[in-house]
């Protein structure tokens, strides 16, 4: 048995923060799945662009995302301070990602998922390390099982949702994409 510290007194449940980062995730999943599942679609047949194209726009937002990762988890552990973090970067991705609704070619599209992943990027390991500070050693799986089944519960509801949509208004991605800032 390990001895519990007066500062760190235990946590039944789930903290409220977490279940607020927990609703956040899966409103932005669902956000993000209701477009990407349907971007090689968009940029076929909306755009007229080609394969390549879709392939240099996931390489360069992955690549950004993967960079800004390193770089947000050093800056948040260096400032101390995690939630401005948390916060431009759920913002960031919220409000770009609708703009693809009124990109005319796909370099607005990687312009616009470039923004997205940063976003995605300089939220990711503050995110965690936020976590991370609501959880003592008994609640630790129950805090990130928690936030990882919002988040892929989110990445259920988006392609659903857009799936319901499209049912009842075929090909209009431009109006699904735009609706993307009300869950984001």
């Amino acid at each position: 048995a390990t001895a519990v510290h007066p500062a760190d007194p235990p946590r039944p449940g789930i903290p409220r923060p977490v279940w607020l980062l927990g609703w956040t995730s899966l409103l932005t999943d669902a956000a993000t799945e209701m477009i990407y599942p349907l971007l090689p679609v968009y940029l076929s047949r909306v755009l007229g662009a080609g394969a390549m194209s879709l392939g240099i726009i996931e390489g360069v937002a992955e690549g950004i995302n993967s960079a800004l990762k390193v770089m947000s988890g050093w800056w948040s552990d260096r400032r101390g301070t995690r939630r401005p973090l948390v916060i431009a970067g759920y913002a960031l991705s919220g409000a770009a990602r609708p703009l693809i609704a009124v990109a005319s070619s796909w370099v607005h599209v990687l312009a616009v998922r470039a923004v997205d992943r940063t976003g995605k990027g300089i939220r990711g390991a503050p995110r965690d390390a936020m976590l991370a500070q609501f959880a003592d050693a008994s609640s630790r799986g129950r805090v990130f099982g928690f936030h990882r089944a919002m988040d892929h519960t989110g990445a259920v509801v988006g392609p659903l949702v857009a799936t319901a949509f499209l049912y009842f208004w075929p090909g209009d991605y431009r109006t699904l994409f735009a609706l993307t800032i009300v869950p984001g």
